[in-house]
């Protein structure tokens, strides 16, 4: 599958299985103006309907992963807006831009967030609808709502930032607007780890390629399960939904048989879910 939305969203499947969706705008540093977007949206819509794409990888082009708001006088408005007043215009607008993470968490790939350069405002809160986040060395993150006389609470960032890193980081690194590295980043868990920003996407593939060894349906419901686990409210709800979902993919497919006799062969397994 390849495909191109006016050049600003680029779909593209390097490697069987894997599709990657890359922000091209580098000239605006991949900034979240409507016309990019929208057919971002679009594309985890349909990369999340592709039953040939199994892990998904997400990234941007140019020195700049996502520098959040587009400050240009070139932002065009929110589509499908005619006859509305000024205030029904906002609440679409920020509709648009809320519902992009919840759309990653949606898609039953998991999703790797391979982050170059700049994650600013609300292109940091994208990385972390990520499943997984890889950081190059030029990669850095910033709360930035705040350094523009906002909060820094958008698109989910209150309730997702304190569960990866823990509230006291969260409140420091969003109260302060100050960068944070990729190595203090890898250092407080807010990407699984740095690697050099040649070897970034390659480094992304490869960890693709090793999610796709698995059962496409054991993988879909890890994430599922690690979402929700998020919001459970108890240890003993998760373990019921860890449970019944593990009965379910242990009584409807032979993977499990297929696991074990796999490792006495000797061989990688071939789970046909």
């Amino acid at each position: 599958m390849s495909s191109e939305r006016d050049d600003l969203i680029l779909i593209d499947k390097p490697r069987p299985h894997t599709a990657v969706i890359t922000m091209n705008r580098p000239e605006r540093m991949n900034s979240m103006a409507f016309e990019l977007m929208v057919p971002l949206h679009e594309a985890f819509e349909e990369v999340g309907a592709d039953n040939d794409t199994h892990t998904v990888v997400l990234t941007g082009t140019g020195r700049g992963f996502c520098s959040g708001a587009d400050t240009s006088s070139e932002g065009g408005p929110p589509p499908n807006i005619e006859g509305m007043t000024l205030t029904r215009i906002a609440t679409k607008a920020m509709s648009v831009l809320a519902d992009l993470v919840p759309a990653m968490q949606r898609m039953p790939q998991p999703v790797i967030c391979a982050i170059n350069g700049a994650a600013i405002g609300g292109g940091m809160c994208l990385t972390l609808g990520a499943d997984i986040r890889l950081a190059g060395e030029s990669a850095y993150f910033r709360a930035a709502g705040i350094n523009n006389g906002l909060t820094a609470t958008e698109l989910g960032l209150s309730f997702l930032l304190p569960r990866a890193i823990g509230s006291s980081r969260a409140m420091e690194i969003m109260l302060s607007g100050r960068d944070v590295d990729a190595h203090e980043a890898a250092a407080i868990g807010l990407v699984s780890r740095v690697v050099p920003d040649d070897q970034l996407l390659t480094e992304a593939l490869d960890l693709a390629g090793q999610i796709n060894g698995w059962s496409t349906q054991g993988t879909a419901l890890t994430k599922r399960t690690m979402w929700a686990g998020l919001e459970m409210g108890s240890l003993r709800a998760a373990i019921e939904m860890e449970t019944h979902t593990q009965l379910f993919v242990r009584m409807t497919t032979k993977n499990f048989e297929e696991g074990v006799r796999a490792r006495k062969e000797g061989r990688p397994p071939v789970f046909e879910d």
